[in-house]
């Protein structure tokens, strides 16, 4: 990195920041004396942040579904040294039954939540120190199938089993987290038309997470009084737990 950088405790590279989770985690590391590489597909969005954030700061937009622009991102960052931590927050959201989701959307998620993990699993430990972290982001829907989750929740359960792969293979080479957060006030979760039990605001969760990854857990979850009964809804039988989830369904 360029000579700035003596001046900062920690290099992290924030994918999905452009707003929501992302942007919050951005704002609070900075107030914590991070530097900071943050991307997402919007420049402007993210220009904004970096540049109210301090002048040391870079704005990197890219696709994460895209892997050339993975590949390119990848290759600038690792050409001015390593980095600390690589977190990815990028997701699509579209809540709906299974039956009335659009396919092309569907594709569109699958690429962003899933394949985006994939892209970012495969090449951002080239850009990290030795030892450094890579957090994955899943979320407690990924736990168990619920219904209006459809292929998010699909995508989400992927992406959980992904990053415990990860942490096998990548075990004493690099420090593999899980993020699932439950409910949080983003752009996102705005669409839904349910009450969403424990609902976190995003500076709330970004404290939950820095101080998960700050410890030695490797999953870091939130609201507990809501993951802890979705992790036991997710070790039942199905004669017991499908019963459950279909009563969510109306």
């Amino acid at each position: 990195m360029p000579e700035h950088t003596a001046r900062y405790r920690e290099t992290i590279w924030i994918i999905g920041a452009s707003d929501g989770i992302g942007a919050a985690l951005a704002r609070e590391w900075a107030a914590r004396g991070a530097r900071l590489i943050l991307s997402a597909r919007g420049e402007a969005a993210l220009t904004q942040l970096a540049g109210s954030l301090g002048p040391d700061h870079v704005a990197l937009p890219l696709d994460v579904a895209d892997c050339a622009s993975m590949e390119a991102a990848v290759a600038r960052i690792s050409a001015l040294g390593p980095l600390d931590r690589v977190v990815t927050m990028a997701a699509l959201y579209d809540p709906g039954r299974v039956a009335d989701l659009d396919a092309e959307k569907a594709a569109q998620i699958i690429a962003v939540n899933l394949t985006g993990s994939f892209h970012v699993a495969r090449l951002a430990p080239r850009a990290l120190r030795p030892g450094g972290q890579l957090a994955l982001c899943g979320s407690v829907a990924g736990y168990v199938g619920l219904p209006q989750g459809q292929i998010y929740s699909a995508t989400k359960a992927g992406v959980i089993n992904l990053a415990e792969s990860l942490r096998a293979e990548l075990a004493g080479q690099v420090d593999v987290r899980l993020i699932n957060p439950g409910f949080v006030d983003t752009r996102l979760t705005r669409r839904n038309s349910f009450s969403m039990p424990g609902l976190q605001t995003p500076e709330a969760a970004a404290r939950k997470i820095i101080a998960g990854l700050n410890s030695r857990r490797f999953e870091i979850h939130f609201p507990r009084r809501l993951t802890w009964g979705l992790k036991l809804l997710r070790i039942l039988p199905y004669r017991a737990s499908l019963p459950l989830t279909r009563r969510l369904a109306h």
